[in-house]
């Protein structure tokens, strides 16, 4: 009868090619599949952009 709300919130995970730790966070614009992000923290290796995805809730 009443349709819900859906919103969905697009998130960026960053890997590291040496250590392979793996972050999730809210995605920026300009996030861009497989790009060079930083360094990582835990082991000075190459963290690039791995999974871009968005989650739905409803309100």
């Amino acid at each position: 009868m009443f349709s819900k709300k859906k919103i969905t919130i697009a998130y960026t995970v960053e890997q590291c090619s040496k250590c392979k730790t793996l972050t999730k966070r809210k995605f920026h614009e300009g996030d861009v599949l497989f790009a060079g992000v930083s360094k990582c923290n835990s082991c000075d290796g190459f963290v690039h952009i791995d999974k871009i995805f968005g989650e739905s809730s409803e309100l």
